[in-house]
This record gives C-alpha cells, structure tokens and sequence, in this order.
C-alpha cells in the first residue's frame, strides 16, 4: 500500500487509498481511540475526525517510517488534543448500565465471571493516568514492541519500560484493593 503514495494523487486514488487504509486500520483505532476516551460513540467519532486528518495529510506521508506508524500518530495525537479541549473537560459522562445475563449454565456463569473480571481490568485501566494508559494499551491490547510505542509517543524507551511497569503495579494495587 505505502507503494502508491505519491506526492501527486489524484482525488479518485486519495479515495482509493483511504477505503484501504479504514479498511486495514478502521478498528484498532477505533479501539485506541477508545482507549483514551472509554466511551463508544465518542470513539468512533475521533476516529472519522482521524481518517479525516489522514485524507488531508496524505501528500505530506514522507515515507520516514511505516504508514501504520504515520497513521498512529496522527490518531495518538488526534486523542490527546480532544483530551485536552474544552469539549471534553466540560461534557458530564453519564455511567453506562451494567447489563444482567441470566446464568442458567454454568459455562454462562463462567462467562459472566469471566466479563466481570474483564470489565473490572478495563475499568482499572481506564482509572490510569493517560500516560501509563496509553502504553498498556499500545502494549498489551496492540501488541506493539517497546521500540515501537517509542517511536509512536516520542518518548524514550526506557521511560516506556517504566511507565509500563508502573502501570502494571498500579493495576495490581486497584485490582487487588
């Protein structure tokens, strides 16, 4: 795919390319994007506002590293800033419903056990500061290296490791407490 960008596309192979790229990267960045937001519909939102930014920014792809990583960036980047808009610090969430599946099996019982804990896991991650959030995610949930988060956050990769660690005795601590 990064074969075809060119300094000079044509609208119709702007449009060709950005089918592929939501295509290729449409959900893992809804989930980033729902990782630093914990709400679905605003996720989904910063996403199209992100393919949006990458439709516009196509011709400034310089090629210095992956399209996935350029991609990332902008929508690592894309979060921050709605993080820190007024939108966001003056909108009052309201607190989802917690949905009740009758258990008449056992293997229902241990699927809601098993919900639980995983919902208990992403409320505690959700409670982290944004900067230990942001690498468990990258992490855990996208399976990127820590060179890799590095380069995304532009932090160095010591700090990531800390971070992570950090993170980690965090979770421990709130889950256990």
């Amino acid at each position: 795919m990064e074969e075809s960008i060119n300094g000079d596309l044509s609208i119709q192979n702007r449009e060709k390319l950005l089918n592929q790229l939501m295509d290729e990267y449409g959900q893992s960045l809804l989930h980033l994007a729902y990782s630093y937001v914990g709400r679905r519909e605003i996720a989904e939102d910063l996403t199209q506002e992100i393919f949006v930014k990458c439709y516009q920014k196509l011709d400034q792809y310089q090629k210095r590293s992956s399209l996935k990583s350029w991609i990332w960036r902008i929508a690592i980047n894309h979060c921050k800033d709605y993080l820190r808009s007024w939108h966001h610090k003056h909108i009052v969430f309201s607190e989802e419903e917690v949905r009740h599946i009758p258990s008449a099996e056992k293997e229902v019982e241990n699927q809601v056990i098993q919900k639980d804990e995983d919902q208990e896991l992403v409320k505690a991650v959700f409670h982290l500061p944004d900067k230990y959030r942001e690498v468990i995610y990258l992490y855990y949930f996208e399976e990127l290296s820590i060179k890799e988060i590095s380069g995304l956050i532009d932090v160095n990769q010591n700090t990531i490791k800390t971070r992570l660690k950090r993170a980690k005795e965090l979770l421990k601590i709130s889950l256990e407490g």
